[in-house]
């Protein structure tokens, strides 16, 4: 089991959470980070959102965090 997958299955919660200003973390391998981004994409997709510009105002919101190596 992966981060990817959990998140997948919490999307509905995660997304609303993030919609009310939430952050996100991701914290490990950078090779993990397709996966995760892939998966986030399909999300976007199944509920009509560009994952382009929801990316976009997270990262511009400053919910988005990343450290990876």
């Amino acid at each position: 089991m992966y981060i990817q997958d959990k998140v997948e299955e919490y999307a509905d919660e995660i997304f609303d959470r993030l919609d009310k200003g939430g952050h996100i973390y991701f914290c490990g391998l950078k090779g993990m980070m397709p996966g995760i981004q892939d998966m986030l994409a399909e999300v976007c997709k199944s509920k009509d959102i560009d994952y382009d510009a929801w990316l976009s105002g997270l990262k511009k919101g400053g919910q988005w965090h990343v450290e990876v190596y």
